[in-house]
């Protein structure tokens, strides 16, 4: 038992430290296409279920791999493809012109997760071709402790400037040849997106065996917040990498919410005061007043010119006596409410028949209810003489 137990692990183990050993490779279906056409793209030796990125690019080779990073390669048209279990895959992608010359590759390379690359050489028929840049030799630099980055935002991000910081790190030169005012290349990505790459200089020279601390500026566009990724790269390859959280700027937000609540009420505001100025009801109020006094001084007018109607002498007596009749107990009411000998006088009694009032001469009262009238035929007749 124990014989046969180790003749299966030593029949196993040499197939699992050639897998493990083994590198990611890419092989292509054609070494050869032009625009518009594709070609099936196939890997093995990669990490189970890791996300790849399938690029054509410029200006690189096999050997050397992209020297010029992810700008040299047709980003718009690159694919993203998901390893198997047993770290293969199989990918159709379509043939696009990368932006720099020929020779070119089909770069694949992990998104996430452990760094691993593979190129295999492809020609783009009809695109220009161009000898590869010679490449200083002699001083190589290495990242001799872990980069930082520096500073702090101030109140102007938090209302949306550019995020900006200091990527610090210190480099050695482990080459045979001092390395004098070399370029590096800052790039920033945002999730799965590719690196924007600028390169920027540093001045001073590294003497083989030396090292030296660098500071280079880091800044992203305006308004940019979430996770961002720096990395540093050097004779075209990466150098180092570092992660950056960036906050929102959330005063932007509180702007934009005050914008939508101050302008609705500014505009209202103003809509009312012309509304005011131009409301109708005034105008027209205005013009009623004026044709109402205009009507008025009309109608008296023509009252003014129309005749006068004249009523018979007895008529007009009579009335004049009517009205006398009525505005009288009034009229007494007014000067005093008493007649001059202080009896208390009621509208509708004359004075002889108020409480202990006599009436004087040539008055007469008025009749009471049990009184017969002077119509009746019991009433006594008068003589001229009677008072």
């Amino acid at each position: 038992m124990a014989a046969a137990l180790g003749a299966l692990l030593a029949a196993l183990l040499p197939a699992a430290l050639a897998t493990a050993a083994e590198k990611p490779a890419v092989t292509l279906s054609k070494n050869q296409a032009g625009q518009g056409g594709d070609i099936t793209v196939k890997g093995k030796g990669w990490r189970a279920d890791a996300l790849l990125m399938i690029l054509i690019c410029g200006q690189a080779t096999p050997a050397k791999g992209v020297p010029g990073g992810t700008n040299s390669c047709a980003n718009a048209e690159g694919l993203a493809v998901t390893t198997k279990g047993d770290g293969t895959f199989t990918k159709k992608l379509p043939v696009a012109e990368p932006p720099e010359p020929c020779p070119c590759v089909v770069h694949v390379a992990t998104v996430t997760g452990e760094k691993a690359q593979a190129d295999a050489a492809f020609k783009v028929a009809g695109h220009p071709v161009k000898d590869l840049p010679e490449q200083e030799s002699g001083g190589r630099l290495s990242v001799l402790t872990d980069t930082r980055l520096d500073g702090d935002s101030g109140v102007l991000t938090w209302f949306g400037a550019p995020p900006s910081r200091k990527l610090v790190f210190t480099v050695g030169n482990v080459g045979s040849a001092p390395v004098k005012d070399p370029v590096f290349r800052v790039g920033t990505s945002h999730g799965v997106f590719a690196p924007q790459w600028e390169e920027q200089q540093w001045r001073g020279t590294i003497a083989p065996g030396k090292k030296a601390q660098i500071k280079l500026p880091v800044e992203l566009s305006a308004g940019a917040h979430g996770n961002y990724l720096v990395s540093l790269k050097f004779g075209g390859k990466v150098l180092a990498e570092q992660p950056w959280g960036v906050g929102r700027p959330w005063g932007v937000t509180v702007f934009w919410i005050l914008l939508c609540v101050v302008v609705p009420a500014a505009v209202f505001r103003i809509g009312m005061a012309v509304v005011d100025r131009i409301r109708p009801n005034r105008r027209g109020g205005g013009r009623s007043r004026a044709a109402g006094r205009h009507r008025t001084g009309r109608l008296a007018e023509l009252t003014d010119r129309l005749p006068k109607l004249r009523l018979p002498q007895g008529a007009v007596a009579a009335d004049q006596a009517a009205r006398t009749r009525r505005t009288k107990p009034t009229e007494d009411t007014r000067q005093g409410g008493a007649d001059p000998n202080g009896t208390a006088t009621l509208p509708w009694f004359t004075p002889d028949t108020g409480p202990g009032g006599t009436a004087p001469a040539g008055r007469l009262s008025a009749p009471s209810e049990n009184s017969p009238t002077a119509n009746s035929p019991d009433s006594p007749k008068t003589t001229k003489g009677n008072t």
